[in-house]
């Protein structure tokens, strides 16, 4: 009995303990508003936080999906294939000629007339080799361009298109003011308007290899001066391209290939291997005369015909059986 008095005294206390510690729903609803109120004041310091930071334009550009390959890479090519063999190469290095080993030299003047059809390499519609030179000569530095043929007054590309007219200075007005000013425009120039290359070289005979040795010294493109009546004035050289300059460029430049579209061959090949046709129009003499200076129609092309025999016959005379 006494046990048992004992045990109900127990449950009563710590029910009445247990109650004490659930709270009431007012309780609960006081609690619940102010958390509410709460989360409403930090929700609302953080929307004029964001207000007040300057947003960010949103880009629509197109990245690529590896940051490390260039975006080049990514466009369309015009090919089943990308070319770069081309772009990689380097010129072939000229053998070294001692002063002590040239036996024989002589300086040769010659013209390449792009009308025949060997020389229509030279008039490509997409890339005609008056602009080849043109761009080189305007986007690399050390590519020398001179006035003369002795290669002693250096110019610039802006001086080219300045005396071919390609930069003027117009009168414009304007249609709202009425008032006039000054506007400086660029023309294209066409290439079709040149229709010989004159080239100056060294024909050099090495003792010590026992060989002729041709080297290209300038590449001038030649302009017909032509009147405003339409009458021909002659032809004068519109820069001379120091080519030992310009053939570290020429060899990543590639042209057409009559023969196989896919071994496109570059400048350098076409000038190193001599393919293309010309006739001689001077040769290095006391009076520094051209052919046609003494030698006028077929008595000019036969002079030619027999420097050009000369050059030919040389290498073979030297020899001795």
């Amino acid at each position: 009995m006494k046990n048992s008095l004992w045990l109900l005294t127990y449950l009563w206390f710590g029910s009445s303990i247990i109650l004490a510690q659930i709270p009431n729903d007012s309780d609960l609803m006081s609690s619940t508003e102010s958390e509410y109120s709460t989360g409403l004041i930090e929700l609302e310091a953080l929307q004029k936080v964001s207000d007040t930071k300057p947003k960010q334009k949103e880009s629509y550009e197109k990245k690529p999906s590896n940051p490390e390959i260039p975006l080049l890479y990514n466009q369309p090519i015009d090919g089943s294939y990308k070319r770069h063999i081309a772009l990689n190469r380097k010129p072939l290095p000229y053998p070294n000629i001692r002063e002590a080993d040239v036996f024989w030299q002589k300086r040769i003047w010659r013209e390449v007339d792009i009308r025949q059809k060997m020389n229509h390499t030279f008039v490509h519609p997409h890339d005609p080799f008056v602009n080849v030179l043109m761009d080189i000569a305007a986007q690399k530095v050390d590519a020398l361009i001179f006035s003369d043929e002795s290669f002693k007054n250096p110019i610039h590309i802006l001086e080219v298109k300045k005396s071919l007219g390609l930069t003027d200075t117009i009168i414009v007005i304007d249609p709202k003011t009425y008032q006039e000013y000054t506007e400086i425009v660029t023309n294209e120039f066409n290439w079709q308007n040149i229709e010989t290359f004159r080239f100056k070289e060294d024909w050099i005979f090495d003792e010590n290899t026992s060989r002729m040795h041709v080297r290209i010294l300038g590449i001038a493109p030649i302009l017909n001066v032509v009147d405003d009546d339409g009458n021909n004035r002659g032809q004068r050289a519109l820069f001379w391209a120091y080519y030992p300059s310009f053939r570290k460029y020429l060899v990543n430049v590639e042209t057409f290939n009559r023969q196989n579209d896919g071994v496109r061959l570059t400048w350098d090949d076409i000038l190193e291997a001599r393919m293309f046709a010309s006739h001689i129009v001077k040769e290095s003499n006391i009076f520094d005369r051209r052919i046609k200076d003494y030698a006028v129609g077929k008595d000019a092309l036969m002079e030619s015909q027999r420097i050009h025999q000369e050059l030919f016959e040389k290498e073979h005379n030297l020899w001795s059986y």
